[in-house]
């Protein structure tokens, strides 16, 4: 097998299961721990698969500006959307996390909700601005100009001293190994301090960012509570799996 067919081997596996281990590659492709070693190192630096001790898992997919990502899967984030609203119910303070997908759920953020948004993102912040009963809090910080939110010390802080009923989680990558995890340590460390804060925790995902890995560990499943996905049962099933409530679009 020539270098380049092995290698898109190892990406359809990976595309298939998320995952491939280096000893099973060993023998389902008939080389050495080497030249498996070598292929993963080098689909790792072309961005195609993040590697973890023993094998790789799926990489996230490129992510682009907050302007950029507006226009992409909108109809996807709307419906996500709106199937997170019932699990708001009876919430008074909601923790929203930046993101266009959390940005669809606050401009549906039902009118007669007289609870208080708590946010690191000056859009989903713009988007309540005209909310008539939400009283909203916007959290400081350096802002991350590409992803459009507070990031730092300082926003680190003020999530840890709420109490909130609930935490809604854009979701950047998802994967059964691993968890959440985003591709900026800041923002990571922001989100984490999100997850703590409050009492459940949903997250936002479309298809895509599921069965995936980014650098930085937010959270792991245990720490979600739901899961608001239009991923197939099948790239839902390891979450359900783990105790998450999905709830599929």
């Amino acid at each position: 097998m020539l270098t380049a067919e092995r290698r898109q081997a190892i990406l359809a596996s990976v595309e298939r299961d998320g995952r491939v281990v280096a000893s099973e590659l060993v023998v389902s492709l008939g080389v050495s721990e080497d030249t498996v070693r070598r292929d993963l190192r080098e689909l790792a630096e072309q961005g195609l698969v993040r590697r973890v001790h023993g094998g790789a898992l799926a990489s996230a997919p490129p992510i682009g500006s907050f302007s950029q990502r507006l226009g992409v899967s909108a109809e996807e984030k709307a419906a996500l959307a709106e199937a997170a609203l019932p699990l708001l119910v009876g919430a008074g303070v909601i923790v929203l996390d930046g993101g266009t997908t959390t940005l669809e759920l606050a401009l549906r953020l039902p009118l007669v909700f007289d609870g208080t948004v708590v946010t690191n993102s000056p859009p989903v912040a713009s988007a309540l601005a005209h909310h008539p009963k939400a009283q909203v809090m916007l959290v400081g910080g350096r802002l991350l100009k590409d992803e459009q939110v507070a990031v730092g010390a300082a926003a680190v802080e003020a999530f840890r001293r709420v109490r909130a009923d609930v935490c809604v989680l854009g979701i950047c990558s998802l994967h059964p190994d691993v968890g959440v995890t985003a591709p900026d340590d800041e923002e990571a460390s922001v989100k984490r301090a999100m997850v703590a804060s409050a009492g459940e925790v949903i997250a936002l995902a479309t298809a895509d960012k599921l069965r995936t890995a980014s650098p930085w560990v937010v959270a792991q499943l245990a720490d979600i509570d739901y899961l608001v996905s239009d991923g197939s049962g099948e790239l839902t099933g390891p979450y359900t799996s783990a105790g998450i409530d999905v709830v599929t679009v």
